[in-house]
C-alpha cells in the first residue's frame, strides 16, 4: 500500500491542484491540512471565520496555517458573484436570489459553487457534515461526468497477498452510496471504477461483475441484472475488459475461473470487483478488511464532473492526508 500512496503523493505534488476543505474549524481537518501544507501536497482553501482558524491553529500548535486560504462564507469578495451564480443553475428547480444568498453562505455550497465558477479543484468535507448534507451541493451544482448520472464509491483494498489483482491491489465498488443499482446503473459503476483504476491505482482495469452465479450457473432476476449490466459495457465499450456475471472465487481464482468460466479474458485475474447491491459491497469489503487484516482506503465518490470526497466522521488525520491527495489525482485526470 505504502508505494502506491507514495505515489499518488508525489503525483499531487508534482501538479499541485486547489483543494476546498470547507470543515475549516475541525481539528483533525485543520491537522490534517498544515501537514499537506507543510509537504506541499496541495494548495489548501479553509472554510471558516479566519479568526477562529487562527486561534484554533495556534492551540494546536499548527505552523504553516500561513500558506493557507482561508475564506470566511459570510464576508468575502466573490459571495454576491457565487450568489449569482447559484441562481442561475438553480432557479429552474425554485431557487430564488434570496434563497441563494443564504444557502452562499453554507460552507458545502460555497466550496461546491468555487469548484463551479473554476476557482477550485476538488472538495473533502464529511468529518462532521453527513454524507447527504455534503453530496446535495455538489449533486446540484457540479453534476455529474457526461454518460454517468449517478455517484457511487469505491474503496482501494491493499491485500498481504500478491497473487491477487495486480500485485495486491483490488478495487471494490459500490460499497458506499447506491442501495440497489439498476443495470443501467450497475454499468455506469462498473465504467467509473474502471476510469478510478486507471486514474488513481495506474492499473488496466479487468472488471469482474459480481453475482451468486457464474455464466448462467443460477437463473434469477438479480443474476439477470448483472448479466444485463455486463452486455450493456460490451455493447458499448467493445474494448473493456469486463465479464460476468461471476462469483467471486471465479472472478480472483485462476484454476477455479478455468472450471467456471473457461476463456474469459477477466475470470481469475480480475482487479475491480463490481457488486451488485450496495449491502454486498459494503459487507464485502468490511470483511475483507476486518477478517484479512488488509487496509482499505475510501469511499472515493466517482462519477462527478468534478471531485468531491466524502469522509468518514471517524477519520483519522491521516485518512484526511490521504483523501486529500487522491482527490488531487482525480482533478488531474
Amino acid at each position: 500500500m505504502t508505494d502506491l500512496i507514495q505515489t499518488i503523493v508525489a503525483r499531487a505534488k508534482a501538479n499541485k491542484q486547489r483543494i476546498v476543505l470547507p470543515e475549516g474549524t475541525e481539528e483533525r481537518t485543520l491537522k490534517a491540512a498544515d501537514r499537506l501544507l507543510a509537504d506541499g501536497v496541495a494548495y489548501i482553501t479553509l472554510t471558516g471565520s479566519p479568526d477562529e482558524i487562527h486561534r484554533l491553529a495556534a492551540g494546536f500548535g499548527l505552523k504553516n496555517m500561513d500558506k493557507a486560504t482561508i475564506i470566511d462564507p459570510k464576508n468575502h469578495e466573490k459571495k454576491q458573484a457565487y450568489a449569482d451564480l447559484l441562481f442561475q443553475l438553480r432557479q429552474s428547480k425554485g431557487m430564488t436570489p434570496e434563497k441563494a444568498n443564504l444557502l452562499v453562505e453554507d460552507p458545502l455550497y460555497l466550496a461546491c459553487l468555487m469548484i463551479k465558477a473554476g476557482d477550485a479543484d476538488g472538495e473533502i468535507a464529511g468529518a462532521y457534515n453527513l454524507t447527504g448534507d455534503v453530496l446535495r451541493p455538489a449533486l446540484q451544482i457540479i453534476k455529474m461526468r457526461p454518460g454517468i448520472t449517478c455517484v457511487s464509491g469505491v474503496f482501494l483494498m491493499f491485500l498481504n497477498d500478491d497473487t491477487y489483482g495486480d500485485n495486491g491491489i483490488l478495487l471494490f465498488a459500490d460499497c458506499a452510496v447506491l442501495p440497489n443499482p439498476t443495470a443501467s446503473e450497475l454499468a455506469q459503476i462498473a465504467i467509473s471504477t474502471a476510469h478510478t483504476a486507471r486514474v488513481l491505482a495506474g492499473i488496466e482495469p479487468r472488471v469482474a461483475m459480481l453475482s451468486f452465479s457464474t455464466k448462467g450457473s443460477a437463473k434469477h432476476e438479480m443474476v439477470d441484472k448483472v448479466a444485463e449490466a455486463t452486455r450493456l459495457i460490451k455493447a458499448t465499450n467493445p474494448d473493456f475488459a469486463v465479464d460476468g456475471e461471476l462469483q467471486a472465487d471465479a472472478a480472483l481464482v485462476e484454476s477455479v475461473a478455468q472450471k467456471k468460466a473457461p476463456g474469459s479474458a477477466v475470470a481469475g485475474k480480475a482487479n475491480v470487483l463490481v457488486f451488485p447491491t450496495l449491502e454486498v459491497g459494503n459487507i464485502g469489503y468490511k470483511l475483507v478488511q476486518r477478517l484479512g487484516g488488509i487496509e482499505a482506503v475510501g469511499p472515493i465518490l466517482q462519477g462527478m464532473a468534478a471531485p468531491v470526497n466524502d469522509l468518514s466522521r471517524g477519520c483519522s488525520v491521516d485518512d484526511i492526508y490521504k483523501m486529500v491527495a487522491i482527490t488531487c489525482n482525480q482533478a488531474i485526470g
